[in-house]
């Protein structure tokens, strides 16, 4: 009995050491999102769009590489993704090929257009990002780059 009474206030301490320095009523900055399939969907119109190609010439949002936040305080969308080329649209397979490759993009909480920045090359040494991500939604996301995902 003694030893588990131990046992639980070695718990308790543990924990307490570890809890978080804000309170539970502070609200996050940045929220991670979903990207539900009608999002997938904007996103994925949007890309197709910016490539001057019809959605037919893409099969997929780039499995994996696909990201989604909201900064409340400046009620702005972000997300990144590229798109995968259909097999039967050279012109696609080319366009996605090395800076073609990956795009971001913003949008403001009240509308419906995206805004895209071509960055294929955001995490080649020397690279430029062509916008400013939030350090708050690179954290969220897990990115270790300003511009580009893990793997790009």
């Amino acid at each position: 009995m003694k030893r588990q009474r131990l046992l639980g206030l070695v718990v308790v301490a543990t924990l307490a050491t570890v809890a978080p320095a804000w309170s539970a009523s502070a609200a996050p900055v940045v929220k991670n999102l979903i990207v539900t399939p009608a999002v997938r969907h904007s996103i994925f119109v949007a890309l197709a769009a910016f490539h001057q190609l019809p959605t037919k010439d893409y099969v997929k949002l780039a499995p994996g590489m696909t990201y989604y936040a909201l900064d409340v305080t400046t009620k702005t969308y972000y997300a990144a993704s590229g798109v995968v080329p259909s097999s039967k649209s050279l012109q696609a397979q080319v366009g996605a090929q090395d800076d073609g490759g990956y795009q971001l993009l913003t949008r403001a909480e009240n509308a419906t257009k995206w805004k895209i920045y071509d960055d294929g090359l955001g995490g080649a040494e020397g690279a430029k990002c062509p916008i400013t991500i939030p350090p708050a939604v690179l954290a969220v996301w897990g990115w270790t780059q300003k511009c580009a995902p893990p793997g790009l």
